[in-house]
């Protein structure tokens, strides 16, 4: 396994003493309610006004400002002792935020996997052992009767479909700037396939980057007619066309285009799929290609991640396709994704790492 040196300095030796550790296995026990009671502290305003305040708040202060009651914010005041998030000065009994609470409610990233959790997988994860042993997401029929959420997508309620929405723009969108560039100023593409291209955000982008190109999103046809909603009126969706197609359907081939074919660019697309999967997308995209056509595949590779943290947002991500995506698929790491293009009987030409909040860009060529 090739590891970036951050993560092979994590992963590869204990760091830990031993009263640490065991602090950590008590943290993990506790972890369901050390989210909750970190998610309401957030909630409550309680985290933000402690924040604000100038030398910090008494329990009765606290009280005053949020109207709950003494013994509500007892149990979140000292739970945030406990997790790491509030400070408390003995003299005063004054509460003040942490780093760990600052970044709680300040790093982007955070506050979108906190909404991710609560409102998309938390009751989900309790299939969790029963998705693994099955392949199938079984968490998902707590929201209804799908194969895998992509076809329930349009049938989330509100607040799911934000949070879902929400986590999935979040971190392919930081890289569009960097992602744009290597499409149109390195490899000056005027025709596109936007494989699993969802609302239509990065077809957007496309247009609104390059005066020329021509845009054709692949995906399933519900939410072709989602995308077809959001793109309407925006500058440049005369160039935005829709194909509706399954690509779990081993059988639902890529249109041949007309002139041949620039670019096929699947972003946060593949991970979708288990590794099988993978390589019959892969195989039928081939299909599409000329020696010119170039495919470029966006992922947050969590084995070339700068930072740990990113790597533990992965694999835990991962846990999000087990139980409630697909049952099958995951974060993939680049030796499997290596694998699934070399058995596709296509070649890597180049990757660029580090785009946005982590991801890399792996080019590929018939």
């Amino acid at each position: 396994m090739n590891l970036s040196p951050a993560l092979k300095k994590a992963y590869t030796k204990d760091q830990l003493s031993a009263r640490e550790a065991q602090r950590l296995a008590e943290f993990i026990a506790w972890g369901p309610v050390v989210f909750q009671a970190s998610r309401l502290l957030v909630k409550f305003g309680i985290l933000q006004m402690i924040l604000d305040s100038k030398d910090g708040l008494t329990r009765a202060e606290i009280v005053e400002k949020t109207g709950l009651s003494d013994y509500a914010v007892k149990c979140l005041v000292e739970a945030g002792l406990c997790i790491g998030t509030l400070l408390v000065d003995p003299e005063t009994d004054k509460f003040s935020c942490s780093k760990t609470g600052w970044f709680v409610l300040n790093d982007p990233a955070t506050r979108v996997n906190f909404d991710f959790n609560h409102d998309v997988n938390y009751e989900g994860w309790f299939h969790l052992e029963e998705a693994l042993k099955e392949g199938r997401p079984a968490g998902l029929k707590h929201f209804g009767d799908w194969p895998t959420i992509y076809e329930g997508l349009s049938q989330l309620p509100p607040q799911v479909q934000k949070s879902w929405f929400g986590f999935d723009h979040f971190y392919s969108d930081s890289s569009f700037p960097e992602a744009l560039k290597i499409i149109f100023d390195e490899h000056h593409v005027k025709s596109l396939y936007d494989v699993g291209g969802n609302t239509g955000k990065w077809a957007l982008q496309c247009v609104g980057y390059n005066k020329e190109v021509e845009v054709t999103i692949l995906d399933l046809p519900q939410q072709i007619g989602m995308m077809q909603e959001n793109v309407k009126g925006k500058e440049g969706a005369e160039r935005i066309k829709g194909y509706g197609i399954n690509l779990l359907d081993t059988e639902a081939l890529f249109p041949k285009r007309e002139g041949g074919l620039d670019a096929i660019w699947m972003s946060q697309f593949l991970d979708c799929f288990s590794m099988e999967e993978i390589v019959g997308i892969l195989k039928r995209a081939k299909e599409a290609m000329t020696p010119e056509t170039r495919i470029y595949i966006m992922e947050t590779l969590w084995d070339r991640q700068r930072f740990e943290p990113a790597a533990l947002c992965l694999t835990m991500t991962s846990l999000y396709f087990t139980a409630l995506a697909n049952g099958n698929s995951k974060m993939y790491n680049t030796e499997d994704m290596e694998a699934c293009i070399r058995e596709a009987g296509l070649e890597i030409e180049t990757i660029h790492d580090h785009l946005g909040q982590g991801h890399s860009i792996i080019v590929v060529k018939s």
